[in-house]
């Protein structure tokens, strides 16, 4: 009877070894590439109902507010920018302190870096005024070319919030008697996409919002 012929340990071990290496190469790739959420992949208690079932092609909208220099700033502010959004208000007492200075921590990490901005919305416009809102980023040192402070039409604001940054579970219509809290801070993308959600008072998870901005950046 002929003898069998053996499968050349060298040859296994290396196989093996090229599996393994193939396998770790993919997860790692895969670490590295932050989602893209869509209305479908969020909580549906985030979502307005009318667009709960839309699972691909979300993007933030067009949107005309002021700063805290009084200049009017748009969508096209941020074009080809990496961005993180919130909401907040000046005179908060609770959360809001400190979600500023977590803002303003992530926003000196990219300070040198021209394609990462940074951007508050006061859900109270309309007693957040220019002057109010410079005052406030002068008490965090926001600069106004990294980090904007802005006000505008109540409804607009509050729009963006539950209809494109998927920001906050309450419902409303953005009109006299509404009022939105949240401590979420939100990473968008260059196509203006949402790439990550991160709790803006808790020192941790804006470390990992500043390290998924990078990892963000290596994607472009």
């Amino acid at each position: 009877m002929p003898e069998k012929k053996k499968f050349p340990t060298t040859v296994l071990t290396f196989s093996i070894i090229f599996i393994i290496g193939v396998f770790i190469a993919y997860f790692i790739q895969k670490k590295d590439r932050l989602p893209i959420y869509n209305p479908a992949d969020i909580n549906p208690s985030l979502v307005d109902e009318s667009i709960r079932n839309v699972d691909h092609d979300h993007r933030i909208q067009s949107f005309s507010l002021i700063n805290q220099l009084g200049d009017t700033i748009t969508e096209s502010t941020f074009e080809g920018k990496i961005y993180v959004a919130d909401f907040f208000f000046t005179t908060c007492m609770n959360i809001c302190p400190k979600m500023s200075k977590q803002m303003d921590r992530a926003a000196e990490e990219f300070k040198a870096d021209e394609e990462v901005m940074f951007i508050s919305h006061s859900v109270t416009p309309v007693s957040d005024s220019v002057p109010v809102l410079a005052a406030y980023a002068e008490l965090y040192g926001a600069d106004p070319t990294k980090w904007m402070l802005v006000t505008g039409d109540k409804k607009e604001i509050y729009g963006l919030a539950r209809k494109f940054y998927f920001a906050v579970t309450s419902n409303g219509k953005g009109d006299s008697t509404d009022f939105i809290h949240t401590e979420n801070f939100v990473l968008i993308d260059k196509e203006k996409r949402i790439r990550g959600f991160y709790d803006g008072t808790s020192s941790k998870e804006v470390d990992q919002l500043i390290d998924d901005i990078r990892i963000l950046q290596k994607e472009y």
